[in-house]
C-alpha cells in the first residue's frame, strides 16, 4: 500500500514595502530637529531682531521717540570719526596679533616636531595659555605683569637697573596685543604642528639624500605643505580677534586709543543707550566675521579633500 503525498504549493510571500526615500531621509533627520529649532531660536532670531533695530533711531532713554531711519545708522558708523578709528584699531589689532602668533606658533611647532626628552611636558606647558579664561588672562597681564608698582616686568627691569614705566599708559595697544599673542600662539602652534606631522617623510629623506640642507627643506618642502594650515590658522584667529572684547575691556577699558569695534558696540549700547547705532555696528561685525568664516570653511574643506586624496 503506497501513500500518496499531495504536492506542496508555495504561497507567494509579498516583499515588505520599503518606505519612500524622502520619508527615510526625514526619519533620519528627525532627531536633529529639536537641536535645529533651538539653534535658530538662540542665534538667528536675536540676529534678525538686531538687524531690524539697526534701521531705527532708537535711544533706550526715549523709547517713544524711536523712528525708522533706514541706512542712516550704517552711514553714521562708516562716517563717524570715532567709529572709523575703532574700525581701524580692530584691523590693526587683528593683523598684529594674527601675524605675531603665527610666526611664534611656527617656531614652536618646528621645535616640537623634533624628538627630545620631555617633549610631552613641554607641549602641555605651551598649550596651557590657550586654556586660560580670556578675562583671567587679561587680568593676569594687567596686574601680574604690567602693574608699575609690583608687576613682574618692572621687577625684572629694576633688578637689571632699567626704567620702570607704566606699560599700559605708555604702550596701550601693544599691551593688549601682547596678551592676545600670548594666548593665541598655542592655538597656532597646534594647527601648524598637525601640518608638520602630516608631511610625507619620504620626500624629506629623499631631499636629504640629494644633499638639501635644513633651510632648503624648510623653504621648498615645509612651507608649501604648511600653506593651507597657515591660512586656516590666520582665518580662525582673525574670526576671534575681530570679535575680541575681553582684553580691551579688562586692560585699558577702551581708553588710550584701544577701543575696537566690539568695545564701541558695548559703549554705544550700555553707555550712550543708542540701540540702533549699536545694532548697526554689531551687524557690521557679524558680516565681517561671516566673510572670514566663509574663507575658513573653504580652507578646511580643501584640507579634507587633500587628506582623502592622499589616503
Amino acid at each position: 500500500m503506497t501513500a500518496t503525498t499531495a504536492p506542496l504549493t508555495r504561497t507567494p510571500v509579498r516583499a515588505a514595502r520599503r518606505p519612500p526615500a524622502r520619508l527615510r531621509a526625514w526619519a533620519t533627520r528627525a532627531p536633529l530637529l529639536p537641536a535645529l529649532v533651538f539653534l535658530i531660536a538662540v542665534t538667528q532670531l536675536p540676529f534678525v531682531a538686531t538687524l531690524v533695530i539697526s534701521f531705527f533711531d532708537w535711544n533706550a532713554l526715549y523709547p517713544k521717540a524711536r523712528r525708522f531711519t533706514g541706512l542712516d545708522n550704517y552711514r553714521q558708523v562708516l562716517t563717524d570719526a570715532d567709529l572709523r578709528h575703532s574700525v581701524w584699531t580692530t584691523v590693526l589689532l587683528t593683523a598684529a596679533v594674527v601675524l605675531a602668533s603665527l610666526v611664534l606658533g611656527l617656531l614652536l611647532a618646528l621645535l616640537l616636531d623634533r624628538r627630545f626628552r620631555g617633549r610631552g611636558i613641554v607641549r602641555t606647558l605651551l598649550i596651557a595659555p590657550f586654556l586660560v579664561v580670556p578675562v583671567a588672562a587679561a587680568l593676569l597681564w594687567k596686574h601680574v605683569l604690567y602693574n608699575p608698582e609690583y608687576g613682574l616686568l618692572n621687577g625684572l627691569s629694576h633688578y637689571v637697573g632699567g626704567p620702570q614705566p607704566d606699560w599700559i599708559s605708555r604702550t596701550p595697544l601693544l599691551a593688549v596685543e601682547a596678551s592676545l599673542v600670548w594666548q593665541w600662539t598655542p592655538f597656532m602652534m597646534l594647527i601648524l604642528l598637525a601640518g608638520l606631522q602630516s608631511r610625507d617623510q619620504q620626500q624629506v629623506e629623499a631631499a636629504r639624500v640629494d644633499g638639501a640642507g635644513d633651510w632648503q627643506i624648510f623653504v621648498h618642502l615645509t612651507l608649501p605643505h604648511l600653506r593651507r594650515y597657515l591660512e586656516l590658522g590666520a582665518l580662525l584667529g582673525s574670526i576671534y580677534i575681530v570679535q575680541n572684547f575681553d582684553a580691551v575691556f579688562t586692560i585699558t577699558s577702551g581708553g588710550l586709543g584701544t577701543a575696537n569695534l566690539p568695545y564701541t558696540v558695548y559703549q554705544s549700547f550700555y553707555q550712550a543707550h543708542e540701540n540702533g547705532l549699536a545694532s548697526a555696528a554689531g551687524v557690521l561685525v557679524v558680516i565681517g566675521s561671516l566673510v572670514i568664516a566663509t574663507f575658513a570653511l573653504r580652507v578646511v574643506s580643501s584640507l579634507f579633500r587633500e587628506e582623502v586624496s592622499r589616503a
